[in-house]
């Protein structure tokens, strides 16, 4: 019996930790949206419920893996939330805040137990203060107010008293608890379960276990009972069910009740069945000892739980339950792509082979082989689509970012959000958020004016910043726009020159406007923790380029700035144009590529000694690949080769290359991780013959050609 109750209580959930660890992001994160998007009405009751039920998910996740110190905020929060969706509470506009500090707070506790971060214990007494107060008097007061004595005891100390009008809406249910047989299995604990109803009152717990319950084989993986549970409380039906969400369908919880309450009427059980009880972490009462009749009946009083120990909850997630998605590790993830690209690969070599082979005789095996193609590019297509995410990942953190800095810059700021649903590569996620975030707070302190001077300019008090995404082709394509007072011409090109950055007034507007993004540079007239130490949007472009992005500004006085960064779809696989240039292949990305040409010689002029091609009235410049890579090239002269003409968001060039030879889906594989950094590239490939390919890097092309 000893060995069986070890074996059940020793069930290991660390390896689902990371499983928590992101769920508790993604309800810290929802919490957050949902509250800065709050208007003065405060939250309508969907809203309510949703950020109810985060606190209530993350509170029964904490206590399902141990980390018991994560539920003392929650639970106080969730306390404060049902009595608000009871209407016990009213909402007021100083609550956003409050929740807003709790949700730091919970992530900070979450950090710790992730990352090894430092949390701060007085942080946790101090908002865990105030929610309590908030939960005693119904409003919102200073921390320096709160009873210490309440910050000295456990959890059970914030528990709200019970009032007058409270004790008049008891009420007394049965419950009849029937769990499925492998719920031991699923790791859950019920007497975790039933440590949470009792923090709804007064419980009584009875568990019947049928006749022919034979110990001598007994299972303690196997429930083989059922439970017949009494609560007194002032909580809801609901409250109930929803400790049960995770735990029991609908047919297998009964709750009913009871009008008028006297206890319960309870049986004896016998000294083995308590034992086996005892052993699974159960405290039993055995009151007469008698036995017989067709069940045994186990009396379960108030359970007398160590404040020390982490007893996990009782949350767990049926196995019957449709999920409609799952979660994989982004390591299987890149696994999986990098096996599908060397699939691609040796597909390729395959092909290649078999091309000299005669069609006719082998038709059934080109045949196959087409089958095969289309085959690996659908997978391969499949599989890129599973790194794809939404931009609303990134977007989604701004809000609230935005509504603080307002109130710290003395501003009225709205922020608006179009194309959230754009996707893009995960890669691409974790690496543009840096640069949104410096062009946000750009747009804060610098482009939006105070409302005073908004209004004296005979605009609108509120500012408005504009995060629009959208999907160009095989390119992403982010706007980062403000309606504030744009760009000062004479101001930057005045700290140009006293910083001895080459400027010049007869520089066009777009030219100006790339100024700033030299670093160090800054026209801030005040150092701020904000900004103005120069440091911002040299980040902003130097991040960009290494994701083979582009950075564009255009402004107008006094209307506004819009920023417009242009990233590729995914970094993991493009379809591309192999040309040949001397001995060596190139690709050049599809989606860059306008048209190829052999130019005629009446086409082709010289302009400040640079040669052009003319091509439908536009002249656009050449880029001789030969001479970029420094190679010996077999056509050196334009009107003998073919052009590959370019096009990066509005700038062109034609690329003079030797020959054209087919067009690919080319998986990249990182140069600089195997060789060195090759300016010009954005990586190299694998060919059907075994060779190596540089991918081209168009927009490192035209910088390097000025």
């Amino acid at each position: 019996m000893t060995q069986t109750g070890q074996n059940t209580n020793n069930i290991d959930l660390n390896q689902f930790n990371q499983v928590f660890f992101e769920e508790c992001a993604e309800h810290l994160a929802e919490m957050e949206q949902i509250l800065v998007s709050l208007t003065d009405a405060g939250p309508d009751e969907e809203q309510l419920n949703a950020i109810f039920r985060a606190a209530h998910s993350i509170k029964g996740g904490a206590g399902i893996f141990g980390f018991q110190d994560m539920t003392v905020v929650t639970h106080v929060l969730e306390s404060l939330l049902d009595r608000m969706r009871n209407h016990e509470i009213s909402f007021s506009e100083s609550m956003v805040d409050l929740f807003l500090e709790a949700g730091d707070v919970i992530s900070m506790q979450l950090a710790g137990h992730r990352d090894g971060a430092e949390v701060r214990q007085e942080a946790i007494d101090q908002i865990r203060s105030k929610l309590q107060q908030l939960v005693d008097s119904g409003t919102v007061v200073p921390s320096s107010g709160a009873d210490e004595s309440q910050m000295e005891h456990g959890t059970d100390s914030i528990l709200p008293p019970a009032s007058d009008s409270l004790a008049e809406t008891r009420h007394h249910y049965e419950l009849e608890f029937t769990p499925d047989p492998d719920i031991f299995k699923r790791g859950v604990r019920l007497e975790s379960l039933f440590a949470e109803l009792e923090e709804l009152g007064e419980l009584v717990v009875v568990a019947k276990l049928t006749d022919n319950a034979d110990f001598s084989t007994f299972d303690p993986e196997i429930c083989i009972s059922c439970w017949h549970l009494t609560l007194d409380t002032v909580a809801s039906e609901a409250d109930i069910r929803d400790i049960f969400e995770f735990v029991a369908d609908v047919d297998q919880l009964k709750v009913t009740e009871v009008a008028n309450y006297h206890g319960a009427d309870t049986d004896g059980v016998t000294a083995e069945v308590a034992v086996v009880a005892a052993e699974q972490g159960v405290v039993c009462q055995d009151l007469s000892g008698k036995q017989g009749g067709d069940a045994v009946d186990i009396v379960v009083g108030r359970r007398a739980y160590d404040k020390n120990e982490l007893a996990p909850g009782a949350y767990g997630r049926r196995p019957s339950e449709a999920e409609s998605s799952i979660r994989v590790g982004v390591t299987k993830v890149d696994q999986l792509i990098n096996q599908v690209g060397e699939l691609v690969i040796t597909q390729l070599m395959v092909s290649q082979a078999a091309g000299v082979l005669d069609p006719v005789l082998y038709e059934s095996l080109h045949h196959s082989l087409q089958q095969l193609e289309r085959t690996t590019r659908d997978l391969q297509q499949s599989v890129m689509s599973i790194r794809l995410m939404p931009i609303s990942i990134v977007f989604s953190r701004f809000p609230r970012m935005v509504r603080e800095l307002a109130a710290k810059l003395g501003k009225q700021v709205e922020l608006k959000t179009i194309g959230d649903s754009t996707e893009l590569d995960k890669g691409l996620i974790e690496k543009i958020t840096d640069p949104l975030t410096h062009l946000v707070r750009n747009c804060m302190d610098h482009a939006l004016e105070t409302p005073d001077v908004r209004i004296a300019a005979g605009k609108e008090a509120t500012g408005t910043i504009t995060l629009r995404a959208s999907q160009v082709g095989g390119r992403i394509v982010i706007d980062v726009m403000d309606d504030g007072a744009g760009l000062n011409r004479a101001k930057i090109l005045a700290k140009a020159s006293e910083r001895g950055i080459p400027a010049s007034d007869a520089m066009s507007a777009e030219e100006v406007w790339q100024l700033i993004f030299a670093p160090g540079f800054s026209t801030a007239e005040a150092v701020t923790d904000i900004s103005g130490r120069g440091v911002g949007m040299d980040v902003v472009l130097r991040n960009v380029q290494a994701m083979s992005g582009r950075v564009n500004i255009s402004s107008e006085s006094g209307k506004g700035t819009r920023v417009t960064i242009s990233l590729p779809l995914t970094l993991a696989i493009l379809d591309g144009l192999s040309v040949a240039v001397g001995d060596e292949k190139f690709i050049i990305p599809l989606n860059s590529i306008i048209e190829s040409l052999q130019p005629t010689a009446g086409s082709l002029n010289t302009i400040n000694g640079k040669n052009v091609v003319q091509v439908r009235g536009d002249y656009i410049p050449i880029i001789p690949l030969y001479e970029l890579f420094n190679m010996q090239a077999r056509v050196t002269e334009p009107d003998k080769g073919i052009l590959v003409l370019i096009d990066v968001e509005g700038e062109k060039a034609a690329l003079l290359v030797d020959a054209l030879l087919d067009e690919h889906q080319v998986v990249i594989k990182s140069i600089e991780t195997n060789y060195r950094k090759v300016d010009g590239t954005a990586g190299a490939t694998i060919l059907g013959d075994g060779r190596v390919a540089l991918i081209l890097d168009v927009n490192s092309l035209l910088q390097m050609r000025k």
